[in-house]
């Protein structure tokens, strides 16, 4: 009797998200840089309709790699409802994991073999800014006071465990967003970064975070004002001051881990 052919699983489809508006000299360099160290992922930008020319961009590089895709939108909603729409079309898709990353090179391309071996026994994957290992090279002492300002606040608030709350550098495993509902998320601009991650322990996520090191951008302008970030503590103290109100899942609360 001849041997029967031995079954093996399909390779784990991964997406990475780059969300973006006013990145075309970014975009060119960020997304081969991707590719390079994670020559099996795709690529998916999500673009806001940039008036410089970023979409023309990622055309030209999906003309000649079909692992890089573009998403683009016709209006500027902010970077929760951007991000969102990539999440989306990961689950349209059919992708098993979703990475999503900052698209001006302050997430360097250089962790993210890091950040996919977490998902080995991780639902959501963070790069941190602040566990051991991890910090900040190029920030203001203004902007290191703001963002550990905003996770102190959403510690408090929410009582999130992960130390690094409002980071966008992070991968999910597309089952368990699946499971919530986009329709409730309250947040569309930076505070998204904090909700969306609440939601995730609320479902009983298992959430690991590996150490990073952030890279201030040296190509382009912050997106980040004033007024963004009185939206940013709006959001999260209503979302704190009302629970969500929706009925969380029965699970044991998850632990949050670090990976090095």
């Amino acid at each position: 009797m001849s041997p029967q052919p031995v079954q093996t699983s399909p390779a784990p489809r991964l997406v990475v998200t780059l969300c973006t508006y006013n990145e075309r000299e970014n975009i060119s360099k960020l997304v081969p840089a991707v590719l390079q160290v994670l020559p099996f992922a795709e690529v998916l930008v999500v673009d806001d309709s940039s008036p410089d020319g970023t979409a023309d961009v990622v055309r030209q590089l999906g003309a000649t790699d079909p692992r890089v895709k573009l998403l683009l939108r016709t209006s500027k909603e902010g970077l929760g409802a951007a991000t969102l729409a990539g999440f989306q079309w990961a689950i349209d898709h059919n992708y098993d994991f979703v990475l999503n990353m900052d698209a001006d090179f302050s997430h360097p391309p250089r962790y993210l073999p890091a950040l996919w071996a977490c998902m080995d026994f991780a639902d959501v994957a963070i790069g941190s800014r602040y566990v051991p290992g991890g910090s900040i090279s190029g920030w203001s002492v203004v902007r290191h006071f703001m963002s550990q300002g905003i996770n102190w606040y959403s510690h408090v608030l929410l009582g999130a465990k992960a130390r690094d709350c409002s980071g966008a550098f992070r991968c999910y495993r597309v089952s368990k967003i699946r499971e919530l509902d986009f329709r409730k998320i309250r947040s569309r601009g930076y505070a998204f970064q904090e909700e969306f991650i609440y939601r995730c322990s609320r479902i009983g996520c298992r959430i690991v975070e590996t150490p990073i090191v952030f890279e201030d951008r040296i190509v382009g302008q912050s997106k980040i004002n004033v007024p963004e970030i009185i939206r940013s503590l709006r959001d999260l103290f209503l979302l704190g001051l009302d629970g969500i109100r929706d009925t969380p899942v029965t699970r044991d609360a998850p632990s949050v881990t670090t990976a090095h």
